[in-house]
């Protein structure tokens, strides 16, 4: 009885405390980020001869954001399933100034594989400084139309345990190093677009674990957590997992990414991926404007859902 006296009058109070306290505690609290803000784009992080690990190396923003480190001055481990492409990637990064590429061909969704490529990392460099789990499939299909979920494990296994085990094995070489963990989630992680739900699970368990991450590594290694919306790559171009557990390329996809969203260009979207990493910011959202998204999930998730039926569900 006492219990429910106490939620009830915590349900009376709560509310009205925390709104009139963040009135009071948001404007000094955003002023202070402003001042961190610049004094981090006047104090970047200098990444020359520093060591990254890029997953998904081999196309799309993983490709681009090898080309801005490797601009820096920085050395690269690139990892992905694609051999060719991955040395194609790594001799561009040497063109731009990168002064040592390696290539691993790896699956990150295999635990053993993403040892191998922190192991070779240390073998070859002797240290590891920024890690970014860049690694990710998408999905589409309607739940309901899915005979088996299992044809999706994939997608849990590559977006959310590739990063989970990435990190695992880097974290004694980026404590040491006093690293950066740079993680691509999604704005899919808070926006509930159709057909999409097994890559929006994932993206959302990708962005807790990161936040929960940063609170336990404290000081000792940051964390970037990245939440793209529209950018070109394989995704904008169509491919995905389909209702079958295979990979397809839906050309119709393509075309409502092409002619109907504004897509954000790949190489703006890496370079500030890692001007943000430099920078120290806990956050980027890209483009920036998609972050009133959110706002809109967290205010009117009903007007959210009506337009996302309607844009996806009807005709």
């Amino acid at each position: 009885m006492l219990v429910e006296l106490i939620h009830k009058f915590l349900n009376l109070v709560a509310p009205p405390v925390s709104f009139f306290s963040l009135l009071l505690f948001l404007p000094p609290f955003q002023f202070f980020k402003c001042v961190l803000s610049i004094l981090g784009t006047l104090f970047s992080e200098d990444v020359a001869g520093k060591v990254v690990i890029i997953t998904g190396a081999s196309s799309s923003i993983g490709e681009y954001v090898a080309y801005e480190y490797a601009k820096r001055g920085a050395c690269l481990t690139l990892a992905a399933r694609r051999d060719r492409s991955l040395n194609e990637v790594a001799e561009g990064a040497r063109e731009l100034g990168s002064p040592d590429v390696i290539t691993i061909q790896a699956d990150v969704s295999k635990a053993e594989d993403c040892r191998m490529i922190v192991d070779r990392t240390m073998s070859h460099f002797g240290r590891l400084d920024h890690l970014v789990n860049n690694a990710g499939v998408h999905a589409i299909a309607l739940f309901e139309d899915t005979e088996d979920v299992t044809d999706f494990k994939s997608v849990m296994d590559i977006n959310f345990w590739g990063s989970v085990y990435m990190t695992r094995f880097a974290i004694p070489y980026l404590r040491y190093s006093g690293g950066r963990i740079i993680v691509l989630s999604s704005s899919a992680s808070w926006l509930p677009v159709p057909r999409s739900s097994f890559y929006n699970a994932s993206k959302a368990a990708v962005s807790q674990f990161f936040d929960t991450l940063r609170i336990e590594l404290g000081q000792d290694i940051k964390i970037t957590l990245v939440t793209p919306g529209f950018v070109e790559s394989e995704l904008t171009q169509g491919k995905h997992i389909g209702k079958g557990g295979d990979v397809e390329v839906d050309q119709g996809m393509r075309d409502v990414f092409i002619g109907a969203t504004p897509v954000a260009k790949v190489e703006s979207c890496a370079k500030t991926i890692v001007n943000s990493a430099c920078r120290g910011e806990r956050y980027v959202t890209i483009p920036a404007w998609f972050r009133v998204s959110y706002l809109w999930k967290v205010f009117a998730p009903e007007v959210l859902e009506w337009m996302y039926r309607l844009m996806h569900l009807t005709g």
